[in-house]
């Protein structure tokens, strides 16, 4: 895994090109360009011969106490062959040992849908605990819920739904806010 906290020509492309496979109606790129700009993003990528194999952004909340995994995404031609799991895998030792964080956080789909309950279940297998509380976006239609996963022995870590989403709202905020 690398791990960058500024963008570069060497794996951006492939990245950018990975997210919006992944994430058609994600953040647009001035947005995400501007998120490592401000430095509260971080790009994780593997990388195979054919370039980028899989990617994620994330950026510390909670005062630094946890880590959102703000976007995952693996190339198309190399799911099913445990490379997300890899790679997140990567992400929690970095997380425990560069910014000594607590915990893991992300947001999935509360929904139905046979891709929100494999996107569920793949968290679920990594060790993510879901919360119970469901979130409602003002500017995204689909419903939301946090999990979790603890870094430390004893985690500071809410296990309340709504705290998580204030920490995820936070940086959400951040990233679409104007230069800090």
């Amino acid at each position: 895994m690398i791990t960058l906290d500024k963008l570069d020509d060497r794996y951006w492309p492939g990245a950018l090109g990975l997210y919006r496979q992944a994430f058609p109606e994600g953040k647009p790129e001035s947005i995400l360009i501007s998120m490592f700009r401000k430095r509260i993003a971080y790009l994780h990528v593997t990388c195979d011969e054919r370039g980028v194999a899989a990617m994620a952004i994330t950026g510390q909340v909670a005062q630094g106490k946890l880590l959102l995994i703000d976007y995952l995404a693996v190339r198309e031609d190399s799911r099913g062959q445990g490379i997300g799991q890899a790679l997140l895998g990567e992400i929690k030792n970095w997380a425990a040992g560069e910014l000594s964080a607590d915990g893991l956080l992300i947001e999935v789909e509360y929904g139905k849908t046979p891709e929100d309950v494999s996107r569920l279940r793949f968290w679920q297998r990594c060790g993510f605990v879901l919360t119970e509380y469901v979130h409602k976006y003002i500017w995204v239609p689909e419903p939301y819920q946090a999990m979790y996963f603890p870094l430390a022995p004893d985690p500071d870590i809410p296990s309340d739904g709504r705290k998580l989403f204030k920490y995820i709202s936070d940086y959400h905020g951040k990233s679409f806010r104007g230069e800090s």
